[in-house]
Order: C-alpha cells, then structure tokens, then sequence
C-alpha cells in the first residue's frame, strides 16, 4: 500500500468526507460501547446536513467544556465553511464515526473499516480528512 498518493485534481474540485475515531454520533445514533474491552469496532453514518450531534467519550462532553469542541474532534461545521468558500469542492453526503480506544483491532481492519472505505469509494469521494480522537 503507498502510505501518500498525490491529489489528481485540486482540492477546490475535489469530494471531500470526514472520518473520525471520536465516537461522535447523531443524538439519536446508539451510543459507542466504551466498557467493551475489545473496543467497540462499529461506525455510524453522520449525514452532511446533520445539525446536531453529541459523542460518546470517556472525557467528553462535561460541564466547562463547550459543545463548539465537537468540530474540533469532527470539523463538519468548519468543512461546511470551507466548502462555502470553494477550498474544496463539495462535502460528501455522508461522513463517518468510530470510537477510539480499540484494544482489539481485527474486526475493524476486516470488516467495519473496508465496510467504510467501499462507501467511500461508491459516494465518489475524492479525499478523506481523517481526524483521531
């Protein structure tokens, strides 16, 4: 595998997802199982338009920590932003969520993240902007 791939066109053409190890989920999304002791190797789907959303994290959210540090963790807002702007070209329909923390990574690597990449590729996305958590 070739760990970098230079971009065939620029990023203001370009169909841009989100992908995340933040646990971040729709309000309504079952939470991320975090007493797994494998780890929880299951995504959830995060559709472009989503207005609202919360996380499952060990750390996070908690009283003094202001909700604006979600698009720190998953920068759909600031993607939203820049898509606005035309640095990149359009935002992907649909972008995606893991937990961090996997002590168990096989089932992740052989199912859940090919299971991802192959919607990736289906949706046409031209670049991934990965974000760990």
């Amino acid at each position: 595998m070739v760990p970098f791939a230079r971009p065939e066109k620029p990023l203001s053409e370009c169909r841009v997802a989100l992908v995340s190890t933040g646990g971040v989920h729709l309000p309504e999304q079952p939470r991320f199982d975090i007493d797994d002791p494998a780890g929880d190797c299951s995504y959830r789907e995060i559709p472009a338009g989503a207005e609202e959303l919360t996380w499952t994290h060990a750390y996070y959210p908690r009283p003094g920590r202001p909700v604006e540090d979600l698009d720190s963790v998953f920068p759909l807002w600031t993607l939203r932003k820049l898509a606005e702007e035309g640095v990149v070209g359009e935002l992907n329909r649909r972008h995606f969520s893991f937990m961090g923390a996997i002590h168990d990574p096989a089932p992740l690597a052989g199912e859940t993240a090919p299971e991802v990449a192959g919607r990736l590729l289906r949706d046409s996305v031209d670049a991934v902007l990965l974000t760990p958590s």
